[in-house]
């Protein structure tokens, strides 16, 4: 069976998902929720878990259970300037996909990786997204949702016809 590429903008599912994926950075400041709330540790816990936090490696993927499941794609070091870098998107693009046959997902929303905090062009995206699928073709994904900006600037699905077949 092949895997079924469908551009669409956010607001516009094609179909439901069971995993989505997002771009992040390597201490997960890009998902954190921006409206603060009361913590339900006391300060003590709070200042232990700051002091042994460790960031995440750029490339890596961390996955938050839950229905969709969501995969944090770590494309961005805010340290760096550039804050993203072309081989970490292609890393994590290899990660999302080994995620999602291990975890036997079969729907994925995907958007263009290193485009909406970073300025990964998406010629460069689908090109990156095109080796990731022939690199490792997906037995089990089925149906991958590419997330994009509305209106015709948006990234076309990736030419796969030549492994994207199961």
């Amino acid at each position: 069976m092949a895997l079924r590429i469908v551009s669409c903008p956010e607001d516009a599912p094609p179909f439901e998902v069971d995993a989505v994926a997002a771009e992040e950075d390597t201490w997960l400041v890009l998902s954190a929720d921006p409206v603060a709330t009361e913590p339900e540790e006391g300060l003590e816990e709070i200042l232990a878990a700051a002091r042994q936090a460790q960031p995440e490696p750029p490339g890596s993927v961390v996955v938050l259970e839950g229905r969709p499941l969501r995969l944090l794609a770590v494309v961005h070091d805010l340290s760096r300037e550039p804050t993203w870098r072309e081989e970490w998107v292609a890393s994590a693009l290899a990660a999302i996909l080994a995620e999602c046959e291990a975890r036997g997902i079969r729907s994925l929303a995907l958007p263009p990786l290193g485009a909406r905090h970073g300025s990964l062009a998406p010629p460069r995206f689908e090109e990156l997204l095109a080796e990731a699928l022939r690199a490792a073709p997906p037995l089990r994904l089925e149906r991958l949702w590419l997330v994009v900006p509305p209106g015709p600037q948006g990234p076309k699905p990736p030419d796969t016809s030549r492994t994207a077949s199961r």
